[in-house]
């Protein structure tokens, strides 16, 4: 898979914003953040439009991703935040002059869509990173972890195990994202490889049956099957029904993958929290769970 060009001081980070909308106030101090870094930052004025909940219609979102995505100039396209809408537009976009010309594309969440994607049908890597809306909110070790993956020095990650953590090592490409998200993609041609892949699943304020019922999706189409290794980052803000589920979102997990034999590590770092670390998504990377530690080599 095809690494894109370190960034270097003054190269120009363009922001796009093709889920959710966004105001100017919510994006100042991201931007802020990125100048501070040595980086020149892009964006146009109807990058805040609006329609309904999205960030313009999907024309306009469309319009103004490919226009990120032809540009030569532009190093990397950060998405401002969030939320949903990138599948709407993801199969409207051309990404030929992102493969002849590969650049970093960095977020998380709803932007799933787009990490796999450029992985499995350009075959370049992405980051699944902090994005501008949340910087205010992120650890100064998570705003370090971005950019010291921007500029090729992607950080290894080392967290404590977890007691439902499967030890043992894996080796293979890193896959995955957002859980609900992931499951909006099974049968589409962005859906992930996960064979022999160390898949990572993080997700956000959701009731727990529906966690079970996505990972037995997964299961049940043979997702889970050949895995290398499981990373699982925060299960944030879950939620229980009047009459409750009986689990948590990381036991429900570990009950779909109990049966199988790789390794599976809990308590990454990396998701809808403050410490929300990079990954270099498509990479091939080492995943060590030992008793008291976890680490994972990028």
């Amino acid at each position: 898979m095809i690494s894109p060009p370190p960034l270097k001081k003054g190269d120009k980070i363009a922001i796009a914003a093709p889920a959710r909308k966004i105001t100017y106030d919510e994006l100042a101090y991201g931007i802020n953040v990125i100048e501070n870094a040595g980086f020149e930052v892009m964006f146009e004025e109807d990058l805040f439009d609006t329609f309904n909940q999205f960030a313009g219609d999907d024309e306009h979102r469309t319009e103004l991703m490919q226009k990120y995505l032809n540009d030569s100039s532009v190093k990397a396209i950060l998405f401002a935040r969030g939320g949903y809408g990138s599948v709407r537009i993801v199969d409207q976009l051309d990404f030929s002059e992102l493969k002849k010309n590969p650049k970093w594309l960095a977020g998380y969440s709803d932007m799933t869509v787009f990490l796999n994607h450029v992985n499995r049908c350009c075959d370049i890597e992405t980051l699944h990173a902090p994005m501008p809306f949340g910087f205010k909110d992120n650890t100064p070790e998570s705003i370090q972890s971005f950019f010291s993956a921007l500029r090729g020095k992607a950080e290894t990650i080392g967290w404590q195990a977890h007691p439902l953590n499967r030890g043992g090592n894996a080796t293979g490409q890193l896959v995955g994202g957002n859980l609900s998200v992931l499951y909006s993609l099974l049968g589409s041609p962005t859906f992930p490889k996960t064979e022999g892949s160390i898949l990572f699943i993080e997700d956000l304020d959701e009731y727990l049956y529906h966690i079970d019922r996505m990972m037995m999706g997964l299961k049940r189409a043979g997702k889970l099957h050949n895995l290398s290794g499981m990373v699982v980052g925060g299960m944030t803000d879950m939620r229980d029904n009047a009459v409750p589920f009986g689990k948590t979102a990381e036991e429900i997990v570990w009950d779909a993958v109990r049966n199988y034999d790789f390794p599976v590590a809990f308590g990454c770092p990396v998701g809808h929290i403050s410490d929300n670390r990079t990954l270099v998504m498509g990479q091939e990377m080492r995943l060590e769970i030992a008793k008291t530690t976890v680490t994972l080599f990028q």
